[in-house]
C-alpha cells in the first residue's frame, strides 16, 4: 500500500470518526431556527449546504424553525427537514407570502404582521440559531439575535455556517471591532463556527488531505461541517459578561406587559403579550 492509499484510508477513518462523534450525541435542543436567503446564491456549495444541514437537524431529531419561505436556501433547507421526517414550522409576514412562498409549503406556516413579529416568533419557538449564507435580512437576523446574547435577553446559542468563506469579512469587521474595543472579546466567542476540515482534523486523530472534497466516499465537506458546527453548538455554554441578567429582561417584560394598556379597551385592561414581550 503506498503513502497516498495509506492517507486516503486514513482521512476516511477520522471522518467516519466525526460522523459517528456527531451523530450519536444526542441533541439538547428540540427546536433551532435557521436564517438564510430567499436566494440560491451563486454557488452551488450554498444549495449544498442548506440541504446538509436540514439532513444533520434530522439526523440529531431536530425539528426546523425558519422564514416561511418556499424559495432559495430557505426552501432547500426547510424540505430537507421536512421530507426527512420532522416537524417545520415557518414564520412569514403576510405581505412577503405572495413573494417567498411558491407552490406547495411544509410543515406548519405562521403569519405575522410584520418582520418584528416574525423575528420575536421565530426566536420564541427556538432553542438555538445558524446563520447560513443570505443577504440583508440574513445579516440584520443574525446580528440581532447576537446583540440579544450580549445584552443577556437569552442565552441561546447563535452558529454561523461559513459556507466557502461566504462570511469572513463579517468576522473580519467584528475582529476590527474587538480591536477597536466596541466588542469585549469574550462577546466575539458569541459566535459559533465550525472550523475547516483541515483545521478539524486533528481534533480527531487525523489530518484530512486536500483531496478529500473528491475521493472520500463518506462524507461531503458541506455535510462535514454541518456535523461540527452541530456538535459545536450542542456543547456551547455562554462564556460572555451580559450587560442584563436574563431575569432581569423577563421582569421588565412582565412588567410591561401588566401596565401597558391597548387602545380603544375599558381603562385598566392590561396587554396579555407586549408586542414584543415574551419573545425569548
Amino acid at each position: 500500500m503506498d503513502s497516498e492509499d495509506h492517507m486516503e484510508i486514513k482521512a476516511e477513518a477520522a471522518v467516519a470518526e466525526v460522523i459517528d462523534l456527531t451523530t450519536s450525541v444526542h441533541s439538547r435542543f428540540r427546536r433551532i431556527c435557521v436564517f438564510c436567503g430567499s436566494s440560491q446564491g451563486k454557488k452551488k456549495s450554498y444549495q449544498d449546504a442548506a440541504v446538509e444541514l436540514g439532513k444533520e437537524l434530522v439526523a440529531r431529531n431536530i425539528d426546523l424553525v425558519y422564514g416561511g419561505g418556499s424559495v432559495g436556501l430557505m426552501g432547500l433547507v426547510s424540505r430537507a427537514v421536512y421530507n426527512g421526517g420532522r416537524h417545520v414550522i415557518g414564520v412569514i409576514p403576510k405581505t412577503l407570502m405572495p413573494r417567498e412562498i411558491t407552490g406547495e409549503t411544509v410543515g406548519e406556516v405562521k403569519p405575522v404582521a410584520d418582520m418584528h413579529q416574525r423575528k420575536a416568533e421565530m426566536a420564541r419557538q427556538s432553542d438555538a440559531f445558524i446563520a447560513l449564507p443570505g443577504g440583508y435580512g440574513t445579516l440584520e437576523e443574525l446580528l440581532e439575535v447576537i446583540a440579544w446574547a450580549q445584552l443577556g435577553i437569552h442565552d441561546k446559542p447563535v452558529g454561523l455556517l461559513n459556507v466557502d468563506g461566504y462570511y469572513n469579512s463579517l468576522l473580519s469587521f467584528i475582529d476590527k471591532a474587538v480591536e477597536e474595543e466596541f466588542i469585549s472579546p469574550t462577546a466575539r466567542n458569541i459566535i459559533v463556527l465550525a472550523p475547516t476540515p483541515k483545521r478539524t482534523a486533528p481534533e480527531v486523530g487525523g489530518v484530512l488531505p486536500d483531496k478529500i472534497t473528491t475521493t472520500t466516499s463518506f462524507i461531503s465537506v458541506p455535510a462535514y461541517v454541518c456535523s461540527v458546527l452541530a456538535q459545536n453548538i450542542n456543547e456551547y455554554s455562554p462564556g460572555h459578561e451580559k450587560v442584563v441578567p436574563k431575569t432581569k429582561w423577563e421582569m421588565e417584560q412582565l412588567s410591561y406587559c401588566k401596565t401597558c394598556e391597548i387602545p380603544g379597551l375599558k381603562e385598566g385592561t392590561a396587554i396579555i403579550e407586549a408586542q414584543r414581550g415574551s419573545m425569548l
